[in-house]
């Protein structure tokens, strides 16, 4: 399995796709990167992750689109596979149920992915 570490430029870069790129909470993004360093499952990392853009918004705008990307990439780096819909449902149940409990959020992806 590839080991792998996002950066916050690799992040930046991702939201400029759709916005402009700026943090309006980036000691939060500080948090869930440093997760990517510690010895736990890359799902969690990504969970730590996709909720830090989603339920603490991280960029100024686009956090939705950059959050889905970001799972999609890191699904596809890990050499897993998820549907688009399971992708879209994820993103979606954190945003409307504000979902925060990483362990929720790493349940969700674990369940959707396929080897």
């Amino acid at each position: 399995m590839k080991y792998v570490i996002l950066t916050k430029k690799d992040l930046i870069a991702i939201n400029q796709k759709f916005a402009e790129g700026y943090f309006e909470n980036e000691s939060s993004l500080d948090y869930a990167l440093d997760m990517f360093k510690q010895n736990i499952s890359w799902t969690k990392q990504l969970a730590n992750l996709v909720r830090a853009i989603l339920v603490d918004h991280v960029f100024t705008d686009g956090n939705k689109r950059t959050a889905y990307n970001v799972l999609l990439s890191y699904i596809e780096i890990k050499e897993y596979n998820i549907e688009e819909k399971k992708s879209l449902e994820i993103i979606k149940n954190i945003v409307l149920k504000n979902t925060n409990s990483i362990k929720k959020i790493q349940d969700m992806i674990e369940n959707a992915i396929t080897k």
